[in-house]
């Protein structure tokens, strides 16, 4: 008899033991249903139109039937003789706002958590640009900026300074482009290195200053490391849209004057508008793997610094 009480215990236990193993795997494979209006809008937003344009990209195609031709629209797309041009502005557009981004809006978000008048008032007005419509932006920019009538042009006369043709000297044409585009975008990456600043301890900086360490030694012992997760977005962020721009470019300069201010983004467009569609789509693509071969190390490499602080 007791042999048998002994033999059943054990039994029992396991019983025990898998039946709440049992619940507990049928309650952690419910939460997974959570995901699936999110994977749904991802793959359809963006898994299929990405495979698509890998496919498209390989055949001559317009909106009633398509033709498969392999690589012929990569070849011919690397022929054009504006790519290299537009690919070289692309590079140069990138990195001047990027640049300018996170220099501009670390001083920006330095000043703007310091103790300051009216502060939450001038975070408003710095962060006002990056609402508005970039259209409408280069609209604006572009009378603005007219070398005979624009009002900065004039400013500058009045001070005794003949100010350059902005929009059509080819010296001139993408960099004013470049710099409407901080103008626009710098209080974006203001309120994201804010958000860092913010997030600091402020023990490192009273602790600073009772050792005598002036503000600019805070700044770059204490706020410059710490705030690195927040240079890290901006950096991506800004560099991932100067690679892609598009709308200021074509709205103010359309590329010109010649091909002195295209970027690889213009170029697509103008394929497109010609009825290049597989062309225009292989353009896509190289655009899509070159911001991909740039951004993805980058991002690797400025996460790993930071994890290594």
């Amino acid at each position: 008899m007791t042999l048998n009480t002994t033999a059943t215990a054990p039994a029992a236990s396991s019983r025990q033991v898998a039946e709440p193993a049992k619940r507990r795997k049928a309650r952690s494979s419910y939460p997974y249903w959570f995901y699936l209006p999110a994977a749904v809008i991802y793959t359809g937003l963006f898994l299929v139109p990405t495979f698509a344009s890998f496919f498209f990209s390989l055949t001559r195609w317009n909106f009633n039937s398509f033709t498969f031709i392999g690589l012929d629209n990569f070849v011919q797309f690397f022929n054009e003789p504006s790519l290299l041009k537009g690919l070289t502005n692309t590079f140069i557009y990138g990195v001047v706002t990027a640049v300018l981004k996170v220099v501009l809006g670390m001083l920006l978000g330095v000043f703007l958590t310091s103790r300051i008048i009216a502060r939450g008032y001038l975070r408003s007005i710095i962060f006002f640009p990056v609402l508005l419509s970039s259209i409408g932006v280069g609209i604006v920019f572009t009378v603005l900026l007219d070398p005979s009538n624009g009002m900065i042009n004039k400013a500058l006369a009045a001070i005794g300074i003949e100010g350059p043709s902005w929009l059509t000297d080819p010296a001139w044409a993408l960099l004013s482009v470049a710099f409407v585009d901080v103008w626009k975008g710098v209080g974006l990456a203001a309120v994201i290195f804010i958000a860092g600043i913010v997030s600091i301890p402020q023990e490192y900086f009273e602790a600073a200053k009772v050792d005598g360490a002036s503000s600019f030694k805070c700044f770059w012992n204490i706020t410059l490391p710490l705030a690195r997760p927040a240079t890290a977005t901006v950096i991506i962020l800004s560099l991932i849209g100067g690679l892609r721009s598009f709308d200021l470019i074509w709205v103010m300069t359309q590329g010109g004057p010649g091909f002195t201010s295209d970027v690889i983004a213009s170029v697509i467009y103008k394929q497109y508008q010609a009825g290049f569609y597989g062309l225009s789509t292989a353009g896509n693509v190289v655009l899509f793997l070159i911001v991909t071969a740039i951004v993805v190390p980058l991002s690797m490499f400025l996460n790993r610094k930071e994890v290594e602080q």
